[in-house]
């Protein structure tokens, strides 16, 4: 009899551990869901400035359409590759992106008049805003994946893991190191 009842505390408590760690493990994987959705707010904030600002541009750069055809064609990849959902063209369309927005502001410095533009400046510092908002969210969205991927490794949680479908996440990173950096605009 209290052979049964050791055994049955015993089931017990592995019953309890399975039910913590799945809800640890939904917890984590929920946290790392909102995280991406937070990048993904930040980055739609982006797409929608940039056309405001390329037209801004565009009135006193005329001649420079080389430069918005490719900061345009840039807009259109990194959406089309944030639709796909696939991590890596993601940041590999998004270091795109930036580097041909350093390439336009580096048009724009070309202008005085458009440096002095009162909506230029506020396209200016809401991209610097939304750029410094994107960094942030990549770090927090990084970070929760971190604390997912480590607690999915973590014997013997892994085992749960494994047989509950559980995959790991990607890190959010750039490709290049000069792309690390935020769009930097200097007048």
């Amino acid at each position: 009899m209290i052979t049964l009842w050791i055994l049955l505390g015993a089931v017990g408590l592995i019953i309890v551990w399975l039910i913590a760690t799945y809800n640890g493990l939904i917890t984590l994987r929920n946290r790392t869901d909102e995280a991406w959705s937070d990048i993904d707010v930040q980055l739609k904030r982006r797409y929608d400035l940039i056309p405001n600002l390329v037209e801004t541009v565009k009135g006193y750069a005329g001649h420079e359409r080389e430069v918005f055809e490719k900061v345009t064609l840039a807009r259109t990849a990194a959406i089309n590759a944030e639709k796909g959902g696939n991590l890596a063209e993601i940041a590999k369309t998004e270091n795109m992106l930036a580097g041909t927005l350093k390439t336009l502001f580096a048009v724009a410095e070309n202008y005085p008049d458009l440096k002095a533009s009162q909506n230029f400046l506020q396209l200016q510092d809401e991209l610097s805003d939304t750029e410094n908002k994107i960094q942030a969210s990549r770090r927090f969205y990084n970070g929760n994946v971190r604390d997912f991927n480590t607690k999915m490794e973590k014997f013997p949680a892994n085992m749960v893991a494994g047989m509950l479908g559980f995959k790991s996440r990607e890190f959010f990173e750039m490709e290049e190191p000069a792309q690390r950096e935020a769009v930097k605009v200097q007048f």
